[in-house]
């Protein structure tokens, strides 16, 4: 089969090209914003708020070093909530004439009649101006499908023979919040992800990139850091279980302290007693090396102006030099303390209202180590690519299990040795951070962002780390297909 781009329907080229022009021009007015202004308006209710969420993006997948699957999505979505006394109901939909707005206002409101009062709810935000941050590019909002397959395809002549599995995407976002208490907020994002899998008979390497600028991106670089990783997975050995001295890449520490964050470093958890910072602010949990933020305007992200509840997103210091200083807040929370807080700006989508706020921007601060001055001090012990099917096994004592998957190795006398087969774990992030070794010098950008909902890209700027504490509980399958 031939490598070449799929062709581009015209009425899709046209239709990115027109909304591309209008943010070229410079236009004032947000047509997100101008949209959620008028749902809003046709609510009946003593207070109301509508969140428009925009989206135009694309999907390059690739399997066995074939494109396929090609994807285009343009869509708004449109959450209307009604407040009547200590009332409120919500509705969404994606219909945007006035007959669908009218329709999705009249849902809201016979949803806040039926509802039971809620005598913790704040009612909705009063205006506040948002810091203005990057994360809009224009050469990666002016991506087209074309575009995509060739940055795919470019990823998969790098890996020189070894199936490629895995994607390129790109797209801008629009979030809007109008309000009836006088907010008026928009924010336009752009994002690009790639990600490669590298697999054979008995093989298999994992990287990944992205970035708000689809320009940082080299998916060549990408691909061929993953076939190089895989050509070393051959002839994998079991390990036995065990507590063992670990170097964990960016990617696996990534998305072990997403699943931790998800499950202690949110005010709902924390006020439930379920996270395991309940009760130890103030206390050292961590060493004295670790420091973690939610920063959602750091652009070495994937910068956030405001949250779903059009409140400005105000940077948090979670740990600080080891010590647990605090948890991120939505105003639900932040009234529900009782202790003069404020919300953070982290009130989640509505579809994930109910989990009350969790980081989406994390950052932890670099060490001093290059990753083979971890490997030396680890000694002897695991090197780790990559974390998969994680599971929290127990909140309040921050333990995870998953398994190790596309590149795990031994270390032996310091330096990488035998290939492993993937492996099971169990282990307590809180010692896994406690019991460290080192901190890579070098920060990366990890995205932290399924890709099943509506698009809201996330992404966690973390280093290498090297620890004396990750509990390997059984040996998996080996790598490859």
């Amino acid at each position: 089969m031939s490598r070449t781009a799929p062709r581009r329907p015209a009425s899709a080229t046209c239709r990115w090209a027109s909304r591309v022009d209008r943010r070229q021009r410079g236009a004032v007015v947000s047509v997100a914003l101008e949209l959620a202004a008028r749902a809003c308006a046709l609510c009946e209710g003593d207070q109301a708020e509508a969140v428009v969420q925009r989206e135009r993006s694309g999907f390059a997948r690739f399997a066995a070093s074939l494109v396929h699957q090609p994807t285009l999505i343009d869509n708004e979505l449109v959450t209307l909530r009604v407040v009547r006394g200590e009332r409120h109901g919500s509705a969404s939909t994606n219909r945007l004439d006035d007959d669908g707005l009218s329709a999705a206002a009249k849902r809201a409101e016979e949803a806040a009649d039926s509802a039971s009062p809620d005598p913790d709810f704040p009612g909705l935000a009063d205006p506040e101006e948002p810091q203005a941050v990057a994360g809009w590019d224009e050469a990666t909002a002016a991506l087209d499908p074309a575009s995509h397959a060739e940055r795919a395809l470019s990823a998969i002549d790098a890996a020189k023979g070894i199936g490629l599995y895995g994607y390129f995407t790109s797209g801008e976002t629009e979030l809007a919040v109008a309000s009836t208490t006088g907010i008026g907020v928009a924010q336009a994002m752009t994002d690009a992800s790639v990600l490669t899998l590298a697999a054979g008979n008995g093989i298999s390497g994992h990287a990944a990139a992205c970035s708000w600028r689809a320009g940082d991106l080299d998916p060549a670089r990408v691909a061929q850091e993953a076939t190089e990783k895989a050509a070393r997975t051959k002839g994998a050995a079991e390990l036995i279980p065990g507590r063992y001295r670990a170097v964990l890449e960016p990617y696996a520490f990534a998305e072990l302290l997403m699943w931790f964050a998800f499950s202690s470093l949110g005010a709902r958890s924390f006020l439930e007693q379920r996270s395991c910072l309940a009760g130890r602010l103030g206390d050292q949990l961590f060493h004295p090396e670790f420091t973690l933020l939610d920063d959602g305007t750091d652009e070495r992200g994937l910068p956030k102006a405001f949250d779903f509840e059009g409140v400005p997103k105000r940077p948090v210091k979670l740990v600080e030099r080891g010590i647990a200083r605090d948890v991120v807040w939505d105003r639900r929370t932040a009234a529900k303390s009782g202790e003069g807080r404020r919300s953070t700006g982290h009130a989640p989508p509505p579809s994930l209202a109910t989990w009350g706020p969790f980081p989406e921007s994390l950052v932890v601060e670099a060490g001093d180590a290059s990753t083979d001055e971890l490997i030396e001090r680890v000694g002897d012990g695991v090197y780790i690519t990559r974390l998969h099917y994680l599971s929290i096994v127990d909140e309040r004592n921050g333990v995870i299990t998953g398994m190790t998957r596309d590149g795990t190795f031994r270390i032996r006398e310091g330096r990488l040795a035998e290939p492993l087969v993937n492996l099971r774990f169990t282990t307590a992030f809180p010692e896994l951070a406690h019991d460290l070794l080192g901190l890579g010098k070098n920060l990366m950008r990890v995205s932290t962002f399924d890709y099943y909902d509506e698009r809201r890209p996330t992404a966690a700027v973390v280093p290498a780390l090297a620890t004396a504490s990750f509990v390997v509980s059984g040996s998996g399958a080996a790598p490859g297909l």
